[in-house]
Order: structure tokens, then sequence, then C-alpha cells
């Protein structure tokens, strides 16, 4: 395989590399506004958007050896994506723990979270890469772990500890409930894509869609978005 320090060259129609490309540039301009806007940001709210920017500049470093890879071998870069979503997913959880705790949000809830997300990923990647016969039973498992996710945010502790904040702090957790509702759920469609040759719905897999496409557009979609969401609390807040 070519090194991968080495740029090669994306073809009119690759769209898969293409979309590799575009996130590795959306996520790193995303972390350089981030960064940049640190030193205009009230102190209370300069950890959170830390935070987004590191999500983004993870992110970026990864879709730019994702890219490469892709490219150099023709596969799917399933094992660095999940590393990447390993250490990018439990930080989206920790800017629910970050916006709520002026509202009285404990350590628990940011472990709660952590753990949920890790059970979510672990078991993913599981019924993609290891047990392929059985990702319908992995992705199971990895589903209600992200339920759990859900309802803590929708009617759980984050929730609630919202509820006793500020306007901007309740307008902040629906936006980002609708992230992990609905720009999550793009994820599970790329797991069905991608795992669904011999398993029940099959259908997936045979729709020709592209399991790297839609995990990229979910990654572009929600820790952009997710980031975009907590500069916009901070500046409300001002």
């Amino acid at each position: 395989m070519t090194h991968l320090t080495t740029l090669l060259p994306i073809a009119s129609d690759n769209y898969v590399a293409f979309t590799f490309f575009t996130g590795t540039m959306a996520m790193m301009a995303a972390s350089l506004f981030f960064f940049f806007e640190l030193s205009n940001t009230k102190p209370e709210w300069r950890t959170s958007i830390l935070v987004s920017g590191l999500i983004t500049f993870i992110a970026a470093v990864h879709y730019y050896y994702m890219r490469d890879y892709n490219l150099g071998t023709g596969q799917s870069p399933i094992f660095f994506r999940y590393v990447d979503w390993i250490l990018t997913v439990p930080l989206m959880c920790v800017e629910f723990y970050l916006i709520t705790k002026k509202a009285g949000a404990k350590i628990n809830l940011l472990w709660k979270l952590i753990f949920a997300s890790l059970i979510m990923l672990i078991t993913g990647y599981f019924g993609e890469a290891v047990y392929k016969g059985s990702a319908a039973i992995w992705g199971l498992f990895s589903g209600l772990a992200y339920f759990y996710i859900v309802y803590e945010v929708w009617m759980g502790d984050v929730a609630k500890l919202s509820k006793g904040s500020t306007p901007a702090v309740q307008k902040a957790v629906g936006s980002l409930l609708k992230f992990v509702v609905i720009g999550w759920a793009i994820y599970p469609i790329g797991y069905l894509v991608g795992t669904g040759d011999g398993q029940w719905y099959s259908f997936m897999a045979d729709l020709g869609w592209n399991m790297d496409i839609i995990y990229n557009i979910g990654d572009a979609v929600n820790k952009i978005g997710f980031g975009l969401v907590i500069y916009s609390l901070s500046r409300s807040e001002d």
C-alpha cells in the first residue's frame, strides 16, 4: 500500500474518496474556527468550545488517514473509523455534562453517558468487523445503548437538569437532542447497509448504497453540528 503521507489522486467518479476528502476539509475548518474563537469566548464556556474543537480535529486527522487508506486498498477503513468514534463520541457526551453542569449535573451523569456510548460503539464494532454472522444481535445491543442515551437526553437527567437552567441551555439541549435522535440515526442505516449480507435485513445491502458515504455524511452533520450548537449557546449567554 502506498505510504499514507503521499497524497493519492481521486478519480472524478470516486464518490467515497471524495466524501473522505471533503470530510477532512470540513472537520479541519470547523476545528480552526472553534480554536480561534476560544479567546473570544467567556471563561465558563471555553471548555465546551475546546471540546468541540477537539472532536472535529480528531475527526479531521482520522479522515485524512482513512481517505488514503481507502484509496490505497479499496477497502472500508472500519477499524480506523471506530478508533475515531471511540474518541469523539464520548467527547460529544461530555458536552451534555458541561452545558448542564451549572444546573447541578453530577459527575455520575458524565460517566453514565460515556459508558453507554462505549457499549454502543464496542458492540457495533463486533457486529461490523468481528462477528459478522451475528451482526443483527450485536446491532441490537448497540441500539439499546443508543436508546439509553436518547432517554437520558430526552426524559432523563439531562432533560431534567436543562429544565432548571436558563432558556439558552434549554434550547441548546433541545437542539442537541435533535442531533441524537435524527442525526445519530444516520449511523444505524450505514450499519444495516454494511452488514446486511446474510441477515434478515439483507434488502438494505441490495439498495446499492455505500456504507462509507452514509457514515461520512453522518459524521459531518453531527460533529460539526454539535459544535455549532455549543458555540451558539456560548454567544446567547453573553
